[in-house]
């Protein structure tokens, strides 16, 4: 019988169709235990992960009857995916599963920070009331960039003109619009850098991704925009970010993933709660909902791979 091995948390309805086809090891907690994972791992036809399973080479090295990768998200930075190719190994991503609560991430984030809502919270239970001394603004007529204009960043697109925003869209990849997004104008990053009152990443980390929010990118934003994180947390460098809304080169930044995670004493350390800011633990695309469909979606390829 086919083996497969569940290192993170999935649905368990899913689970329970998986256990019905297939022998089933489930620990959500065997990510944290490399060498276990690195020992048991050569017993099993399939693996199902998140982000916090190093797939690496050493993992993948002894995992001599591994065909499928099932990945409980989108990301796969965290496979070695061109070591797969050699042993072919067939990773399967849960692709567009979750765009809709990455989605509503960010055009809620967006609003809470266009009001300057963690400011007006943090004042207001501090006794100060607040209720002049900070401006705050509408986000109808804003003006969005979309960096990275895959699955997820359509969807934000799709999300913000409901909610009366411009869209701008930037994608090395991508050359033309198709013609039902006739709505949304493809720009360059420097355009967007310039016009954007919201900046929103969509991007995987690659050599080329690294560090692109940087020191030099603060000084051609010229709204003082506010940016949203929710790709990979080291596109951004969170160092130079903070100095950023510092130097009020942005009015405010949302966060749900870091270059380290969980994030580091000398991250949280600068960031104080009079700031316009909303940090959150990898969570824009796990809700109940995206939970069932990326689970459901991923147990569907395991099962029609094998079979």
């Amino acid at each position: 019988m086919v083996k497969i091995l569940i290192t993170e948390f999935i649905n368990q309805e899913s689970l329970d169709d998986l256990n019905n086809t297939f022998e089933i090891n489930f620990d959500e907690k065997l990510w944290e235990k490399k060498e276990e994972l690195k020992e048991i791992i050569k017993d099993y036809d399939g693996l199902i992960v998140r982000n916090k399973t190093k797939v690496n080479k050493d993992i993948l090295s002894s995992a001599n009857n591994l065909k499928f990768i099932g990945r409980l998200g989108v990301g796969l930075d965290n496979i070695d995916t061109e070591f797969c190719k050699t042993k072919n190994i067939h990773v399967q991503p849960a692709t567009g599963m979750n765009a809709d609560s990455v989605a509503e991430y960010v055009i809620s984030s967006s609003m809470s920070l266009i009001k300057k809502i963690p400011m007006f919270h943090h004042g207001t239970v501090k006794g100060d009331w607040p209720r002049t001394t900070i401006k705050s603004s509408e986000i109808n007529k804003k003006c969005i960039g979309i960096v990275g204009f895959g699955t997820i960043g359509r969807k934000v697109a799709d999300y913000s003109l409901k909610n009366g925003l411009n869209v701008l869209a930037y994608d090395p990849y991508i050359k033309k619009l198709d013609d039902n997004e006739k709505n949304y104008k493809l720009s360059s990053i420097e355009e967007i850098f310039e016009d954007a009152d919201i900046i929103s990443l969509h991007l995987p980390l690659t050599e080329e991704t690294k560090n692109l929010i940087n020191k030099s990118s603060f000084t051609k934003m010229k709204k003082q925009p506010i940016i949203i994180n929710t790709s990979r947390g080291s596109v951004v460098n969170e160092n130079d970010l903070i100095d950023a809304y510092n130097q009020n080169l942005i009015s405010g930044f949302a966060l749900d993933v870091f270059e380290n995670e969980p994030i580091t004493k000398d991250l949280y350390e600068r960031i104080t709660s009079e700031m316009n800011c909303i940090l959150t633990p990898h969570i824009s695309g796990v809700t109940t909902e995206s939970n069932i469909r990326v689970s459901n979606f991923i147990v569907k390829k395991a099962i029609d791979f094998f079979k």
